[in-house]
């Protein structure tokens, strides 16, 4: 799995290298009627990808952090429900078949 997203990660960077390869151009974006910011466009491509990318991914990271808190709080309450008891009943039955099997 590793592998795979090793491969990905490669080929989208390969992808945006070529992108910014071909428009290495300069383009004006009107943010307010007097505000006007002038950079490249790979420049503001990759900040939409990365306003996209960075929200999605920690939403991601804190639901699945989450939820292995829970399956971890699951497991422990379902091993403190089977384990064994160790009460004096229990361990008076376990000693007369004790006694009865070396008979």
């Amino acid at each position: 799995m590793g592998m795979l997203r090793t491969i990905f990660w490669v080929l989208v960077i390969a992808v945006l290298a070529a992108f910014t390869a071909a428009n290495w151009q300069p383009v004006e974006v009107r943010i307010w009627e007097g505000l006007l910011l002038e950079t490249r466009l790979p420049a503001l491509v990759i900040l939409a990808f990365l306003l996209g990318l960075v929200p999605t991914w920690l939403i991601y990271r804190a639901t699945r952090w989450r939820l292995l808190r829970r399956i971890a709080n699951l497991e422990a309450q379902l091993n403190v429900k089977t384990a064994p008891s160790l009460s004096s009943t229990n361990l008076e039955a376990a000693a007369a078949e004790n006694r009865s099997e070396t008979l």
